[in-house]
C-alpha cells in the first residue's frame, strides 16, 4: 500500500464523518427547527474556518492539528481552504434552497461518491480515462454509488416509490451530473460542486415533473 493510499485512506474517513452533519441537521430540526439546525451548521462552519484561520494565517503552531492536517490535507490545499470547509458550504446551501431529499440525496452523492471514486481509482484503477488522472473504475464506481445513494434516500421510506418513472429519472440524472462534476474538476472543489449541481439537477427535474 503506498503512502499516497494511506493518506487518502486516512482523508476519505474524516470525509466519513461528514454523515455527522447530515445527523446534526435532522437531530436540531426535530428538536427545534429548520431555521435552528441550519444556524448550528453554520456555527460548526465558523469553528472550522477558525481552525483554517490558525492553520493559514498564524503558521499551524498547534502540535495536535498539524498532525491530523498532514493526513487530510492534499498539498494543493497547503495554502488554502481545506475540502470540509467547501463541503459543509455546499450542505448548507442545499439544505437552505432544496427538498429535503433533494439535498440529503446530494450531500450523500458527495461523501460517498468521491471516496469511491478515489479509493477504488486509486487502489484498482488499470485503465486510464481521457481526463487526467481519471481511471474507468473510479468513475464508474462513482456513478454506481452515486446511484445507490440517491435510491437508499429517494426509496428509503417508501418502497412505492419504485414504480415511480419521474424518481428514477431523478436519482439518475442526480448520479450522472455527480459523476460529470467530480471526473472534471481539477482545481475548484468537488465538495462544493458535487451538492450544488447535482441538487439543482434533480430539484429542476422534480420541479418540471409537477
Amino acid at each position: 500500500m503506498s503512502w499516497d493510499f494511506k493518506n487518502e485512506l486516512a482523508r476519505k474517513f474524516v470525509h466519513l464523518l461528514s454523515v455527522l452533519i447530515i445527523l446534526t441537521y435532522f437531530i436540531a430540526s426535530d428538536i427545534f427547527s429548520r431555521e435552528i439546525a441550519l444556524i448550528i451548521l453554520v456555527l460548526i462552519l465558523i469553528v472550522f474556518l477558525e481552525l483554517e484561520y490558525f492553520r493559514l494565517e498564524i503558521g499551524g503552531k498547534i502540535p495536535v492539528l498539524n498532525k491530523i492536517w498532514k493526513y487530510v490535507r492534499r498539498k494543493k490545499e497547503k495554502n488554502k481552504l481545506g475540502a470540509d470547509i467547501f463541503f459543509l458550504l455546499g450542505a448548507i446551501l442545499v439544505l437552505s434552497v432544496f427538498e429535503l431529499r433533494v439535498a440529503i440525496a446530494a450531500i450523500l452523492m458527495t461523501i460517498f461518491g468521491d471516496m469511491g471514486a478515489a479509493l477504488i481509482g486509486q487502489r484498482f484503477g488499470k485503465h486510464p480515462f481521457f481526463l487526467k488522472d481519471k481511471t474507468w473504475e473510479g468513475t464508474l464506481t462513482e456513478f454506481f454509488v452515486d446511484f445507490l445513494m440517491a435510491a437508499f434516500v429517494f426509496f428509503g421510506d417508501n418502497l412505492l416509490a419504485v414504480y415511480n418513472l419521474e424518481i428514477w429519472v431523478v436519482i439518475f440524472a442526480m448520479a450522472i451530473t455527480a459523476t460529470f462534476v467530480e471526473t472534471i474538476i481539477y482545481k475548484m472543489d468537488d465538495n462544493l460542486l458535487i451538492p450544488i449541481f447535482s441538487g439543482f439537477v434533480g430539484q429542476v427535474i422534480l420541479f418540471l415533473f409537477k
